[in-house]
């Protein structure tokens, strides 16, 4: 498992910095004066810090943007980079700015010069963020960070800031190593033994196996993994760190290990991609360990249903008709329309056993909310705008792309059947919103609900921000959030 970089929070201390090896980072503010250290550093390069600041260049860096001056004459490290700050910047722009320095750490260490930065914690989450890297199956030489500093006014401060976001980033990390791991690796079985194995930090986890899931009635579920040789699954992770007796918060997950459509085939091209399909199950299981880790005062449950979509002698066909927990009847179109499947049942049984507060489900679902918003926004859905309001909150806070799509009865149409209850699939047109209103009628009367279709954020094929290219962890922060302001007690 991938385990954010050490940061080490000392005083600011102007003395050797001449001889620190491997790089240096100074954190500068838009009017590009240095504090002391800085100044410090300056005198030690000649000036040549000084001059950067004075240039065209320094100018036109935006704030959490930054440059290297290579090889400085007068230092034993290889590089300094400047980082521009803006002296009223936000938590975001203070996690970006902690990314670029995160994005170019050295074997050697890296040093930090972050006197008088009020948000020195979030700088140090977003570095670590951008730091991560997935190399479980390279082989040969890996290059590994080395331990990194930052020169603060207030060290002990700042580690106490710190701690409740060193929790969120080992949340974010369980979700991008879950989300990057390869479908031979990541099995059915694996996923729930590593969800198991978070009993060691309180969370009271339950897996249920098929011969359960047949008696509770899962039968939309079960269809999605009847041609596969890994066994499909449902995991409950529970954490009770609110009042006794307080109705919980559900977090559900879809949990696709690996996706060929079913008999209803992908095309070759990409389908390597389909080892992400179990994005929103890798969500709600990093929320859940920044929970335990950061022992949150909420209650808080997380349902995971883990199937492999696979062809064979005994997948399911498209026209088969697979009764659901809730007793509806769906008939099934397209076999790659497997997600909601898996979702309607683990919904229905959630509400059933948890009569929790509010429901979020969480899926890689839909190529249409792609088409309709790109990689930059998660499309949000919801039956409740308080509900989803405070989501939408917590998600603008965070800086994590999220837009709310419309939903009503006249999509409805257009997954009526001939033959059951309703079609899994409502046609190319507004496909995304025929996904939800199928989702819609798996939830109870009364109960606010909010499903966030992530198929575009879960994993990128270049770099952002916060995360190299694969998987980026969307939804573990904003959740977080969420929870800390709505649901803690």
């Amino acid at each position: 498992m991938s385990h954010p970089v050490p940061i080490q929070f000392q005083p600011v201390d102007a003395e050797g910095l001449a001889g620190v090896v491997g790089r240096i980072a100074v954190i500068v503010d838009e009017a590009g004066k240095p504090g002391p250290a800085a100044r410090r550093l300056d005198k030690l390069m000649r000036g040549a810090l000084a001059r950067f600041l004075g240039s065209d260049a320094f100018g036109k860096l935006k704030s959490g943007e930054s440059a290297d001056l290579g090889w400085p004459a007068g230092l034993a490290a290889e590089a300094v980079q400047v980082v521009k700050l803006d002296r009223k910047a936000d938590a975001v722009q203070a996690r970006k700015a902690g990314a670029a320095i995160g994005k170019a750490l050295s074997k050697a260490g890296t040093l930090v010069i972050a006197e008088n930065v009020k948000l020195a914690a979030e700088l140090s989450f977003g570095l670590a963020l951008r730091a991560y890297d997935f190399s479980p199956h390279k082989t040969g030489d890996k290059t590994v960070p080395g331990p990194v500093t930052l020169m603060v006014t207030n060290p002990e401060a700042t580690a106490a800031d710190a701690a409740p976001l060193a929790a969120l980033a080992e949340g974010v990390f369980f979700t991008r190593d879950l989300v990057n791991e390869p479908a031979n690796v990541l099995t059915t079985y694996d996923f729930a033994a590593r969800l198991a194995a978070m009993q060691e930090i309180g969370l009271d986890v339950e897996i249920l196996e098929e011969e359960e899931l047949t008696k509770l009635g899962m039968g939309a579920l079960l269809g999605v993994g009847q041609g596969s040789e890994s066994p499909s699954k449902v995991v409950v992770m529970q954490w009770n760190g609110g009042k006794k007796g307080e109705a919980p918060l559900a977090l559900i997950g879809k949990g696709v290990v690996f996706d060929t459509g079913g008999i209803s085939l992908k095309p070759a091209a990409g389908m390597e991609e389909m080892t992400m399909d179990m994005g929103g199950a890798g969500t709600v299981a990093g929320v859940m360990r920044t929970l335990a880790l950061r022992k949150a005062k909420a209650n808080v449950v997380g349902l995971v249903g883990l199937v492999e979509n696979m062809p064979s002698g005994r997948a399911q066909r498209p026209g088969d008709v697979v009764r659901t927990m809730k007793g509806d009847t769906v008939e099934v179109i397209n076999t790659d329309a497997e997600g909601r499947l898996v979702l309607a049942d683990v919904m229905w049984y959630a509400q059933n056993r948890f009569k929790p507060a509010g429901i979020i489900d969480l899926a890689t679902l839909t190529g249409a909310i792609i088409i309709a918003l790109g990689h930059e926004n998660t499309g949000v859905f919801s039956n409740d705008d308080a509900f989803c309001e405070q989501f939408m909150r917590a998600a603008r806070a965070e800086g994590e792309g999220a837009w709310r799509m419309p939903m009503g009865e006249a999509y409805d149409a257009k997954l009526k059947s001939r033959v059951a209850d309703m079609m899994n699939v409502g046609g190319r047109e507004g496909g995304s919103i025929t996904a939800a209103q199928f989702l819609l009628r798996f939830v109870q009367d009364g109960m606010p609900w909010i499903h966030l279709d992530i198929a575009g954020t879960a994993a990128l094929k270049a770099d952002s921000t916060l995360s190299p290219k694969g998987a980026t962890g969307w939804g573990v922060i904003s959740l977080d959030r969420m929870i800390r302001d709505r649901f803690e007690s």
